[in-house]
């Protein structure tokens, strides 16, 4: 009984998505710091992405650098190979991946991916029917794969509603600028209010922070 009701929580919070009348109406009756986003600009996007092994690499180009950088770097080594696959990209040398400007580091981490993949360490596809505490400890053991990749990839890609990504440099930015928070421990006591919406929550902070620095809203996929 249980596994058929966490099937079907899961199904309903997948069809309604994160950005959605009801879960916007119960979440900014609670904070009037959201109903002032949402009167300024109205609701975010939902943004999401397609599961798998292209996003999760995408997710960690982008780590310390802005989307447009990530996204431009995603794109020469895209264009470099002859298929983005584990098989393709776990061969690639360091300097090949200079050569699409991906750095050492970031490299070492997509080629560990690949490698969990191709040994069957990892089942990306598999993770959507795991439990997000299941998918953290799953992902966790991947070199460069920390706490930040995996709530971005829980959020976009497999849709979870709850999640609040405190390593989010523009996220922690725009709180401490709306409320009177001063340290990432402030934060996680004031997003306590948001549960059980706290990736709503972060859609609405992501988007305040992106249309007041009239920067572009639309999700590079």
């Amino acid at each position: 009984m249980y596994f058929w009701r966490f099937c079907y929580h899961k199904i309903l919070n997948l069809n309604l998505g994160i950005v959605n009348d009801q879960d916007i109406k119960k979440l900014i009756s609670c904070d009037p710091i959201l109903v002032n986003i949402f009167d300024m600009y109205g609701s975010p996007p939902d943004w999401h992405r397609p599961q798998g092994f292209v996003s999760l690499c995408r997710i960690i180009l982008e780590q310390q650098v802005s989307l447009a950088s990530a996204n431009a770097h995603y794109l020469k080594l895209n264009h470099y190979v002859t298929a983005f696959t584990p098989e393709v990209l776990v061969k690639l040398s360091d300097e090949e991946m200079r050569a699409c400007q991906i750095s050492r580091q970031k490299a070492t981490y997509i080629r560990a991916l690949s490698d969990s993949i191709l040994k069957g360490d990892i089942d990306l596809e598999g993770l959507q029917e795991l439990t997000e505490s299941e998918v953290r400890e799953r992902l966790i053991r991947i070199k460069g794969i920390g706490n930040w990749t995996i709530d971005v990839y829980l959020m976009f890609c497999l849709r979870s509603k709850d999640i609040f990504p405190i390593g989010d440099i523009a996220l922690i930015n725009t709180v401490k600028e709306l409320t009177n928070a001063k340290s990432s421990e402030d934060i996680l006591v004031l997003a306590e209010n948001w549960r059980p919406y706290r990736s709503l929550a972060a859609y609405f902070l992501w988007y305040y922070y992106l249309k007041k620095r009239k920067r572009p809203t639309e999700m590079v996929v």
